[in-house]
């Protein structure tokens, strides 16, 4: 074998790698869109129906932490986002482990904010070539209370009109194609 065709294989290795890492990533990504929409068909497609998730008090599988989840930030929640941080994969075949920061702010139905951080600790796992969450536990590590401020430029008349923030499929991130419907304005 040339040193060409090794340094070839090496990076055809290196961009499946990448590729997976993409996977995953896009799987997170989902994971947290799902949970701040309420979008309970994207939210069941991060995991393998058989996933175990351990996250408080809750330990179980998909379908009973989304209904579980979904129903306590319904109740004490107006509005959520689930950000997230730092993120460190280790690949091995068909299983990757990966631990993903997270920073959780809540605006809460009293209108006091709520924010909390701690790290998603997944094992992955490939199947019929799908990247899923197998396992996962969450280790929440801090929260507090965030002073509350008025929503900027809610007293703008026609801001929604490009969408309204929706925790559901109304909203404007699932508009297609999107499109401007307000009025141009620079403001001086």
């Amino acid at each position: 074998m040339s040193n060409n065709d090794i340094a070839g294989a090496e990076q055809a290795a290196r961009l499946m790698q990448l590729l997976h890492r993409q996977d995953i990533h896009d799987c997170l990504l989902g994971f947290s869109r799902a949970m701040d929409r309420f979008d309970r068909d994207l939210f069941l497609a991060s995991f393998h129906p058989d996933a175990i998730i351990s996250a408080g008090e809750f330990v179980g599988g998909p379908v009973e932490l989304y209904d579980w989840a979904s129903a306590m930030h319904e109740v004490g929640q107006s509005a959520t986002q689930h950000n997230l941080l730092n993120h460190t994969c280790d690949i091995d075949g068909d299983v990757a482990h990966t631990e993903t920061y997270y920073l959780f702010v809540g605006r809460n139905r009293d209108d006091s904010n709520w924010i909390a951080g701690g790290r998603y600790i997944d094992r992955f796992e490939r199947r019929n070539n799908e990247w899923k969450i197998a396992f996962r536990s969450n280790a929440i590590e801090w929260s507090g209370m965030a002073p509350t401020l008025p929503i900027p430029f809610a007293d703008v008349v026609d801001l929604h009109l490009n969408g309204s923030p929706s925790r559901s499929k109304d909203d404007p991130s699932y508009l297609r194609p999107l499109l401007n419907q307000r009025e141009l304005n620079v403001p001086k």
